[in-house]
């Protein structure tokens, strides 16, 4: 289908890939992984002809047709969501007028027989057959069903474009390109700014639709879901393995190995080839032999080894400071834009050393809790944060306030504390900011590596509650992986807006989903949340479906089990919030009666009080208050950890 061939490109003189070459044949499902930097989106360039190479070339079919999503665009202005979309439509137009200028001439014709007049009559079918299946007036509906798809509202469509974010909009090209259903896409990380249910949805799409897909993305789950093969940049070169992501994970490992242990047995024939020469250099007798070796190491084609991945770094956080049992506990609360309700009546109570996810659909709420929990918009209810809390946020506006004159080093140096400043460049090597990109200033940086320099930065700081929106999206899988270990390890409290299935894998023990205006608890993990959906999913359809599967009543009778399963652990879970909230208070009884003892004893140094024996009796009642208190809260502690026990 496809054929790139000898491909070299140069930047500045340097080679960023040196003769490479394979195929992408029709319905390949085509993984392009590399590091940073290591010429991923120029090779999706290359292949959608945006830019052209230093060297060899890339033959496509004549009548291929390519679709390109760039991680950065230029918007269109002037438009309405729906007005964009049907843009993927144009060439409906195209393909009429090609249809009656080859009727004119097949009418105009004699040469019946001719090879020429049945390759019209062939291209004339396939142009027909194809404005068939995007014509006929039901690209409205395809366009309709696509948006929806991708997280639209029907409410969205005679939207302006201006009014989305980046992210929207960037859906909104995804739309069109995937409404002209080209023989080849290239998308260059499509999941950074969709949605769990989003995601899922184009996993479908891609898996089912096809054509040819070459993609670059860091999600995991994702590109494991949709592609059956991975082609690996290193070093200039490619490694092409006909599996999915996490078999060439093992497959790559392998390779590594054979690699380090060849580049290994080369150094050390280097090194004896070289003490030979230098040992018999002067001796007229070896000087052939001395000459031989000579040539021999000049014609040697050195062996490289590929950059240490560092997987073994683990960044550890600070200690988080102590923190009351309750750090969020939020009651009735509702968030309006105007008269556009956001959030109506939600309560929430997270606990100390929790992980917790928020998930749902873009505009749901999740980033505007996020804000009436740092205080930043005004809302109705109740919102409080436990005694002594310390926040930690990273939201997408936190890399512009970066020191914009320091460099990368410095801008960590100065957070980091005790024994992590002796790792800080081996810290910013796990982010991407190894070698000389840790002495860059951070007013050169790209907006992605801002976002990981302000995340690192963030994640030094002494707190006990995190908040993350988004964290992921600028980060490879290797950063990931750091990042995700450093955070289970973390013994503080974190809510993490997410929609990386991957990265919420093994790390949160509660999922917080976003819909209508509400919040609803699941207990248990991403995954547990993920098959809890479909199920409802699952029971939605059979209320609609009047022919049944012949297993209908065992998918029932699982159904039932799974949801009492989930109403016995919410049952438990509000037990628990209930005496952890009691717990709470008491703690918080005791501290305000021992900030008032310890108020009346400094009082009692001054001889006025301390002969007052009205005051004096006053102290001793305190003091017995705290001792019931403090006798009530050890009871109260034990009946939380009776009820987490059973």
């Amino acid at each position: 289908m496809i054929s790139i061939e000898q491909l070299r490109v140069e930047f500045g003189g340097s080679p960023l890939f040196d003769d490479i070459g394979f195929l992408i044949n029709p319905k390949d499902r085509i993984a392009l992984v590399g590091k940073n930097g290591a010429g991923k989106t120029t090779l999706l360039k290359l292949i959608s002809g945006k830019m052209l190479p230093t060297k060899g070339r890339i033959v496509l079919p004549k009548d291929l047709t390519i679709g390109y999503l760039p991680q950065h665009m230029i918007h269109n202005e002037g438009t309405t969501v729906m007005q964009e979309t049907e843009k993927a439509f144009e060439h409906i137009k195209e393909l009429k007028q090609d249809i009656d200028r080859m009727g004119t001439e097949l009418a105009t014709r004699t040469d019946y027989e001719s090879e020429d007049y049945h390759r019209i009559i062939e291209k004339l079918s396939h142009t027909q057959e194809y404005l068939q299946i995007v014509d006929g007036g039901n690209y409205q509906a395809e366009i309709e069903k696509t948006l929806v798809g991708l997280g639209f509202d029907r409410s969205d469509f005679n939207r302006q474009c201006a009014e989305f974010s980046g992210g929207w909009r960037m859906r909104i090209e995804l739309a069109k390109i995937i409404l002209q259903r080209p023989d080849l896409l290239l998308l260059d990380e499509p999941t950074n700014h969709l949605d769990i249910e989003s995601i899922q949805w184009l996993e479908s799409f891609l898996i089912g639709s096809g054509s040819a897909v070459v993609l670059v993305s860091h999600d995991r789950a994702f590109i494991d879901a949709v592609t059956t093969r991975t082609i690996e940049i290193s070093l200039g070169k490619i490694y092409d393995y006909q599996v999915n992501y996490s078999k060439y994970v093992e497959l790559r490992k392998e390779r590594h190995e054979q690699q380090v242990r060849a580049y290994e047995n080369q150094q050390k024939m280097i090194r004896d080839t070289e003490e030979f020469i230098e040992r018999f250099r002067y001796k007229a007798t070896k000087s052939v032999q001395v000459q031989s070796r000579i040539k021999q190491l000049e014609k040697l084609e050195r062996l490289e080894v590929d950059q240490e991945d560092n997987s073994r770094l683990h960044l550890k956080f600070p200690p988080a400071p102590h923190s009351g049992i309750i750090p969020v506990e939020i009651e009735y609360l509702s968030k309006a834009y105007g008269d556009h309700l956001v959030l109506d009546n939600i309560d929430m109570i997270i606990n100390r050393g929790e992980k917790v996810a928020f998930v749902g659909k873009n505009g749901e709420g999740k980033s505007t809790l996020v804000k009436c929990i740092m205080d930043e918009i005004s809302f109705s209810g109740k919102l409080k944060l436990g005694h002594q809390v310390r926040i930690g946020y990273f939201a997408q506006n936190q890399a512009s306030l970066l020191d914009e004159n320091l460099t990368v080093f410095q801008t960590i140096d100065n957070v980091a504390v005790g024994e992590i400043r002796t790792k800080i460049r081996d810290i910013l090597g796990a982010f991407m900011f190894g070698g000389e990109a840790s002495d860059k200033k951070v007013k050169v940086l790209s907006g992605g590596e801002r976002s990981r320099l302000a995340m690192i930065r963030l994640l030094l700081e002494p707190v006990n509650l995190l908040i993350l929106d988004e964290p992921t999206n600028h980060l490879d899988m290797r950063s990931k992986d750091v990042l995700k270990d450093a955070i289970k390890a973390f013994n503080g409290t974190a809510i993490v807006v997410s929609h990386d299935r991957e990265f919420l894998d093994g790390l949160v023990t509660k999922v917080y989903e976003f819909g209508n205006k509400k919040v609803r608890e699941h207990l248990g993990g991403i995954y547990d949340f993920l098959q809890y959906k479909k199920m409802q999913n699952l029971q939605e359809l059979e209320v609609n479906t009047l022919q049944q599967k012949k297993d209908s009543a065992q998918e029932e009778k699982t159904s039932s089990e799974n949801k009492l399963n989930y109403e016995a652990r919410k049952e438990l879970s509000r037990k628990i919030r209930k005496a952890e909230k009691e717990v709470a208070d008491a703690e918080m009884q005791i501290a305000a009666l021992e900030t008032e003892i310890k108020q009346m004893e400094s009082q009692l140094q001054q001889p006025e009080k301390a002969s007052d024996g009205e005051f004096v009796m006053l102290f001793q009642k305190k003091q017995r208050e705290l001792e019931q208190k403090l006798y009530e809260w050890e009871i109260l502690s034990e009946a939380l950890e009776e009820i987490k026990n059973n």
